[in-house]
């Protein structure tokens, strides 16, 4: 399994929504609510095989009220 995060920025008044629609669909590892200029910090794990590309614009990017996104993908666990 390959980690990465996404910040996700939501429209005015999303966040919990948002939020609730990633634990609702069982993809995330885990979910948090920030400060600053991303609202949510979401921990992702998907196959090797699977383009992380495609997976934030078809599985993210698609639920209602996100507004962006910024992907940071990792190389190593410490």
């Amino acid at each position: 399994m390959v980690p990465f995060f996404v910040q996700i920025k939501c429209k005015m008044g999303q966040s919990y929504a948002v939020a609730d629609a990633l634990s609702e669909a069982e993809i995330a590892s885990e979910i948090y609510s920030t400060a600053g200029d991303y609202d949510l910090l979401v921990k992702f794990y998907v196959e090797r095989d699977v383009d992380i590309g495609h997976f934030v614009n078809e599985k993210v990017q698609s639920i209602p009220g996100v507004q962006d996104t910024y992907t940071i993908i990792t190389f190593k666990a410490f």
